[in-house]
């Protein structure tokens, strides 16, 4: 009896079975990820609440944001005009709304469309290598120019439109993640598991889809929450020098364009937009930064 209890009973210090478990077992929710990273959450309710402000700014009690009221030029906030009236007589309330619109639009889709020419850019410039030379230097000219001076050259040569905004502001930020793509694809390339792949003879855009392109989705994103809070910026210094939408279209950087010459006795008109694009700009840069380290190996620790 003796020596069958001491064949069944472990010794006292032996380790947990917990312990012997890799950390890679143990995961947690979404809820532990938030817990870990709030900036996530601060950043992606702000962006939530202005995303629906965008959304339903007709049923927000708006009125149209272009009537023009002369008799109504330059309120003071009220019950009647909350956020008060502009030289015009436009509802600064309304067109703040509806000018959340434009700016979510033009940043969304910049970092949209310039994630994925860039991911393909930095695709076939980092695993084909005779492209590489290339396209990098073509990427290289584009980013020895500021973004803001690219984007004002090339709506100089077109009218002004949101289309146009979102092309010109794409061009600029494409290189930014054409070779961020590159050195990630770089690195990968020499792994042995790409290596076992091209000895195996699996073709290369089998290769490039199954094995390089869902490496580079972690640092695209965080890289697409940057460019969607650039673009935003550079939409709304489009608007206020001149050169980005219509006036006739309610932005941020219009109303602020329109109320520069009143800020010394309405600062009203250029602080509450001021607010909304800051906010925005904060919203993004938080998320993008609780991306950051939740996508990154050494930080996610226990997941």
């Amino acid at each position: 009896m003796q020596v069958q209890k001491a064949v069944s009973d472990p010794p006292s210090h032996a380790p947990a079975l917990t312990e012997l478990l890799p950390p890679v077992v143990r995961r947690t929710g979404w809820r532990g990820h938030l817990r870990r990273h709030p900036t996530i959450a601060i950043g992606g309710g702000l962006l939530l609440i202005l995303l629906l402000i965008g959304i339903f700014a007709p049923w927000l009690g708006t009125v149209d944001p272009s009537v023009i009221a002369p008799a109504r030029r330059t309120r003071a906030p009220s019950l009647e005009h909350w956020f008060g009236t502009d030289m015009l007589g436009r509802d600064v309330y309304s067109r703040v709304l509806w000018g959340t619109r434009v700016s979510l639009i033009v940043g969304f889709s910049v970092a949209l469309i310039a994630t994925a020419a860039g991911l393909a850019i930095g695709l076939l410039s980092g695993f084909v290598r005779w492209a590489d030379g290339p396209v990098m230097r073509s990427m290289d000219a584009l980013m020895s120019i500021p973004p803001i001076l690219l984007a004002i050259a090339l709506m100089a040569l077109t009218r002004g439109s949101i289309g146009n905004v979102i092309i010109a502001i794409t061009i600029a930020e494409i290189p930014r993640v054409a070779r961020l793509v590159r050195g990630v694809v770089l690195s990968l390339r020499e792994q042995a598991y790409v290596d076992a792949a091209i000895t195996t003879g699996t073709p290369t855009l089998r290769i490039i889809w199954r094995h390089i392109m869902p490496n580079t989705v972690a640092p695209m994103m965080v890289q697409a929450t940057y460019i969607c809070a650039s673009a935003m910026i550079i939409e709304a210094m489009l608007s206020f020098i001149g050169a980005g939408i219509p006036p006739s279209t309610p932005s941020w950087g219009n109303i602020m364009a329109e109320g520069r010459a009143l800020w010394q006795v309405k600062p009203y008109i250029v602080f509450i937009p001021a607010v909304f694009l800051s906010l925005t700009v904060l919203a993004i840069n938080l998320l993008g930064d609780g991306l950051r380290d939740a996508l990154d190996p050494r930080l996610a620790k226990g997941i």
